[in-house]
Formats: C-alpha cells, structure tokens, sequence
C-alpha cells in the first residue's frame, strides 16, 4: 500500500517545509524552508530520522488528516491541540498511526508553528533541491482540502512512541542580536533605546518577516538614508522608512537598501517567529565570540536531541481498549514466602 496523507480540512497556511535551499541568493531566492527549523529537528529526532525530511508547517492551526498505510508520527513545535480518532495525542511525542485513522489538529496553545512530521518523510516533488514552499518566490504553494501527501518508507517500522522534553520558546523573552555594519550609523542613544524597549510581533508578521511594535518614537539613523542595495538574510533587523523594526525570516527578500540595526542569532530566530502578538521581545547585544559559542552550543544541542528522547506512556484514560490487555501477568497471592520449601 502506497502511503500517503491526504488533508480534508486545512488550516489557514499549510505548507511543505524542510530545511530549505541554500545556495540560490545570488539568483534572488533566499533560502526558505522552515521558519522554527528547531522542530524539524525535534520532529526527526523522535522519529529517529535525519532532519532533511519534509514535514507539514502549521500555521496557528492545523486542520484534518486522513492517514492511508500505518505510520509513525511526530508533532513538534507551537503545541496544538490534536486527537487521533479522538484520543488526545502528547505534543513533543511520536505516535504509531494505523490505515485509515483520522487525524485532527486544532488550535495552538501557545505559539504560532506547529509541526507534523511523518516517518519517512512527505514525498512531495523537489524544486531546486528542496521540498519547501516559498511563497515568496512562487515555488510551490498552500495546501487545501483533497491534497494528497505522499510519505516515504519508514526506516524504522517497529520503533516505540517517544516523547522529547524541549525549552520553551514560545514566550518571547530576550533575544541575543550581533552588530552589523549599519549598526553604527545609528547613534548610541538610538541603540541603547533599541535594546531597552519591549517589542511585540505584530499581526502583519508572515513567512518574509516579523515586523514588530512597540510604544516610543521611530528609530532613525543619523546617516545613511540612502544605503545602496546589498545582500540580506534571515535573522537582519531591517528599520523600515517608518523607523520600525522587521526581523527578516525564512523567505525574506535577497537584497535591500534599509539600514539593519541588528543580526539576531540563527539559534534565537525560533524564539522571534514563534511569539504570538502579546509576547514581549528584548533584544541584547553580543560579541561575535559570544554569538559563535551560543552557536556551536546549539549544533550540538541538536546532534544530542535523539538521545534525549524517553519512552511516552500512555494516559490510563485514554487506553480505549484498557480491558484488552494483559493486566495481571505474574500477580502474586502475597502469602508465598510463608510457604513451606516442599509446596513451592
């Protein structure tokens, strides 16, 4: 049997993610792929897969899923409510799925991308290397009701639910930052406002960016107004003509002429694009030589993630079919080591 996924209600921005396509800036397509590309980690890890399998970005919500051939997945990211048949399902955790189970994943609780990833990975067709969709691009595109995702084969059918315990990002909090060329055109009162104001992601935040609010004037430079193009990436903190600032994500532009305050850390990005609208954001200046630790330390955080995983227990309550199993194999009478040596 062919395995597949096939979606009969979708979310408001479901798209196929991976880890993207590097090496096509200078051809004006940025590197996409996931924006918290920490839970396509999380997610291969639980299915003890490598992290370049495509996985399902869910955009605050998910939506229904019919699964066709049994599989095993994984749920990671902004946590949402999600049942299988009706029995909730452990967020952070893999979950064997069998022929024709319906999936159903509501709304996050916190956070704003959730992640289903299956074993053996969505077989969607590449474009550029990639499985991802860049909207902004126009490479592939939203999935809708009566999509239907092909899944590779599982390496690893007979492998136990897992669950994963993460650090949260899902509450804003500080933000490490470097800084950039353009960092000094602003003045230094500028840049210290910059890094004591609290900042919300606004609601025009998408897969390009995070534009975000705050209360205060403008932040403007003292020079530069007129920067000539030049290359961009995710993680830039653009100060728009309207002196606001747009932390650039996964599909952001290639090149523009606004002056970049800041770099955020690709380890913290997560934390950016996962803030809902009443979340505070910070930022906080590091060195490089700071910025390159935090940044070895995360790699490896992610190459130890599937030795952190532990076996996921069911609820009692949601065992269905409690009476079915084998519950007193091995029970004792209790009076056994009062029996006499010849009767045992």
């Amino acid at each position: 049997m062919i395995r597949s996924v096939t979606i009969l209600r979708a979310g408001p921005a479901l798209t196929i993610q991976d880890l993207g396509r590097p090496g096509w800036h200078a051809y004006g397509v940025s590197n996409g792929g996931a924006v918290d590309c920490m839970a396509l980690h999380e997610g291969a890890a639980l299915l003890g897969q490598t992290a370049g399998y495509a996985a399902l970005e869910m955009h605050s919500f998910g939506g229904d899923f019919l699964i066709e051939g049994d599989c095993r997945i994984a749920l990671t990211g902004a946590p949402m409510i999600a049942h299988l048949d009706g029995v909730t399902l452990a967020w952070n955790a893999s979950h064997k799925v069998k022929h024709g189970q319906r999936l159903s994943i509501g709304a996050a609780t916190s956070g704003v991308y959730g992640y289903l990833s299956v074993s053996g990975g969505f077989q969607t067709p590449e474009w550029l290397g990639s499985r991802s969709a860049h909207l902004a691009a126009n490479i592939g595109g939203l999935l809708g009701a009566g999509d239907r995702l092909p899944v590779g084969d599982d390496p690893d059918e007979g492998a136990m639910s897992v669950f994963l315990r993460v650090p949260d990002r899902f509450s804003g909090g500080d933000i490490r930052v470097v800084a950039t060329l353009h960092t000094s055109l602003f003045s230094t009162a500028e840049v210290e406002r910059f890094t004591q104001t609290n900042f919300q992601r606004s609601l025009r935040s998408n897969r390009q960016g995070a534009a975000l609010t705050f209360e205060g004037p403008p932040f403007t430079p003292e020079a530069g107004q007129s920067i000539l193009s030049e290359p961009m990436i995710s993680g830039d903190i653009q100060m728009t003509g309207d002196g606001y600032p747009f932390v650039l994500q996964s599909e952001c532009q290639t090149a523009g002429g606004f002056a970049r305050m800041a770099q955020v850390l690709p380890c913290d990005l997560p934390i950016v694009a996962q803030a809902t609208p009443d979340k505070v954001l910070r930022f906080r200046f590091v060195t490089f030589e700071d910025a390159d630790l935090a940044y070895q330390s995360y790699l490896t955080d992610l190459r130890n993630l599937r030795g952190q995983t532990r076996p996921l227990v069911r609820r009692v309550e949601d065992i269905r079919d409690l009476l079915s199993y084998q519950l007193i194999s091995g029970a004792v009478t209790g009076w056994e080591t009062d029996m006499p040596e010849d009767s045992k």
